[in-house]
């Protein structure tokens, strides 16, 4: 490979990685080429992009951005590399799991998710990841349940006070 096109490729991987708060690097090889042509599809379907890359090509773009923090990742790069970037910290690891479900790869090797690197092949651990969104619908749901409840309470402690004056009255 030309030195122009290792440029050209560490430029065009600095733009995927700092353009995604969820990258996975995974291991694909020993595929075959239905459970690989599977993969592709639902990586597809779910918006997820995979690109198999060189690994030193990789960590000089990861090293190129500033603001992230992949240097954890580094030790991980050895191999077969394909990148996952995913638009929730969840996607990439909830497709693996169904992938896991009939073969035993593909492999995680590393994850960043917004700021955090995860590393090793944990992605019943990582599927379960919420997404921001999803924790503040969940903060906003507990915050609202007590005072759902007490309303709940006063209207429905308001109807006896009625049906006992009411009842009281007739007599």
């Amino acid at each position: 490979m030309t030195k122009e096109k290792k440029v050209q490729q560490i430029a065009e991987l600095t733009e995927i990685l700092s353009g995604s708060n969820v990258v996975y690097v995974a291991d694909l090889e020993g595929m075959d080429a239905a459970t690989t042509s599977d993969f592709r599809r639902q990586a597809f379907k779910n918006n997820i992009k995979i690109r198999v890359v060189k690994n030193t090509l990789l960590q000089k773009a990861m090293e190129s951005i500033d603001g992230k923090n992949y240097s954890e990742m580094f030790p991980t790069l050895k191999g077969n590399t394909a990148i996952l970037v995913g638009d929730t910290g969840n996607g990439p690891a909830k497709m693996i799991r169904e992938i896991r479900r009939k073969s035993d790869k593909p492999i995680i090797k590393s994850a960043f998710i917004d700021d955090s690197v995860y590393v090793g092949d944990n992605y019943e651990e990582l599927s379960n990841i919420k997404s921001k969104e999803e924790l503040v619908g969940e903060i906003i749901g507990l915050l609202q349940s007590p005072i759902k409840n007490l309303i709940g309470a006063l209207q429905s402690g308001q109807n006896t006070i009625t049906g006992v004056l009411k009842t009281l009255e007739n007599k």
